[in-house]
C-alpha cells in the first residue's frame, strides 16, 4: 500500500499493534503485518506491544517443582515476545517506520488493563482476530473498544495485505455507527469506492435506517459513496458478510455492540458473529 504524504491516511500519526504471546505456538500475527504496513502507508509512528501471558499460582504454592515449572514458562513466554518484539522492531527499519516496541510480561487482567491504556494514547490500534470467544485476545478486543475511546481495527487470518480500496459501511442510524464511520473518515477518503450498506428487516433493527441521509454528510467530506438498502437474509452479520464479497470490500466499517456484551454472549449478536467470522478487516468504534 503505498499513498503519498497527503493522503488522507496521514491523519493517523500513532498507531499500536498489541500481540499476545501465550505459548502455543499458533498465535496469529497478520495484525502485525497490517499495522506495519498501514504505518508506512500513514507515515505514522508505530507503537508494538508484544505481550507475554504471565502464569500465576493459585493453589498449591507449597510445591516447588510446580512453582519451577511456572517459572521456567513465564521465562519461556517473555523470551518468544521478546524475540517477537525484535524481530518486528528490524522489520520496521527496514520498512522506515519509526517505531516503539515493549515486552510487557502480565497477569492476564493486568496484561488487558496495560493494552487497553495505551490504547488510549494512539489514533488506531490493530489487534488480530481471535475465532475462540473465551481468549485472551477476544478479551483485548471488547477492553479496547470499551475502555480506550478509540476505534480498532480487527484483521482476520490471511488478510495481511493493508487495503482499503472499497470500503462497506454498515448502517442502523446507531450512535456506534454514527462514531465509527467518523472515525474510519481518514479511510473513507482515501478509498476509491464506499457503499453505506443498511439491512432492514430484522425484528431488533430500525425499520428504516436513513443510510440515504447519511451518504450528503460523508459526500462533502470527499468520499466517494453509494447507498445500498438490503432486506436481511438469514441474519444481519450473514448478509453484511454476503455484501462484503459482492462489492469485492477490503474493509468493514460497523459500530461494535448495539446490545450488551452479556445479551450478545448469550443471544448472539452481530458483533460477534462478525468478529468470529469475517471475510475483511473490521474498523469497530463503540
Amino acid at each position: 500500500m503505498s499513498l503519498p504524504s497527503s493522503s488522507p491516511l496521514a491523519a493517523f500519526r500513532d498507531i499500536l499493534v498489541a500481540v499476545t504471546e501465550e505459548g502455543r505456538g499458533d498465535e496469529p500475527e497478520t495484525g502485525l503485518a497490517y499495522g506495519l504496513v498501514l504505518a508506512a502507508a500513514a507515515g505514522a509512528h508505530l507503537t508494538v506491544q508484544s505481550a507475554a501471558r504471565r502464569l500465576t499460582m493459585v493453589g498449591g504454592a507449597g510445591l516447588g517443582f510446580v512453582n519451577d515449572l511456572v517459572a521456567d514458562e513465564n521465562r519461556r513466554l517473555r523470551s518468544l515476545a521478546q524475540a517477537l518484539a525484535e524481530r518486528i522492531a528490524g522489520d520496521a527499519a527496514t520498512a522506515g517506520v519509526i517505531c516503539t516496541t515493549e515486552a510487557p510480561a502480565l497477569a492476564y487482567p493486568d496484561l488487558v488493563a496495560r493494552i487497553t491504556a495505551r490504547a488510549r494514547l494512539a489514533d488506531l490500534t490493530v489487534l488480530d482476530a481471535e475465532m475462540r470467544e473465551i481468549d485472551l485476545d477476544r478479551d483485548l478486543i471488547d477492553g479496547v473498544l470499551f475502555g480506550s475511546g478509540r476505534p480498532l481495527i480487527v484483521v482476520p487470518a490471511g488478510r495481511s495485505a493493508c487495503r482499503a480500496g472499497r470500503i462497506v459501511i454498515a448502517w442502523d442510524g446507531s450512535a456506534q455507527a454514527a462514531r465509527a464511520a467518523n472515525d474510519a473518515l481518514p479511510f473513507l477518503r482515501a478509498a476509491e469506492a464506499v457503499e453505506i450498506v443498511s439491512v432492514v428487516g430484522e425484528k431488533d433493527w430500525p425499520a428504516s435506517v436513513a443510510g440515504a441521509e447519511f451518504a450528503p454528510h460523508l459526500a462533502r467530506h470527499g468520499v466517494n459513496v453509494s447507498v445500498n438498502v438490503l432486506p436481511v437474509v438469514e441474519d444481519v452479520a450473514e448478509t453484511l458478510r454476503t455484501q462484503v464479497g459482492l462489492f469485492r470490500a477490503d474493509m468493514l466499517v460497523m459500530g461494535a455492540y448495539r446490545h450488551s456484551r452479556l445479551q450478545e454472549w448469550f443471544l448472539g449478536g452481530v458483533t460477534q458473529s462478525l468478529l468470529t467470522r469475517s471475510p475483511v478487516p473490521l474498523f469497530l468504534a463503540h
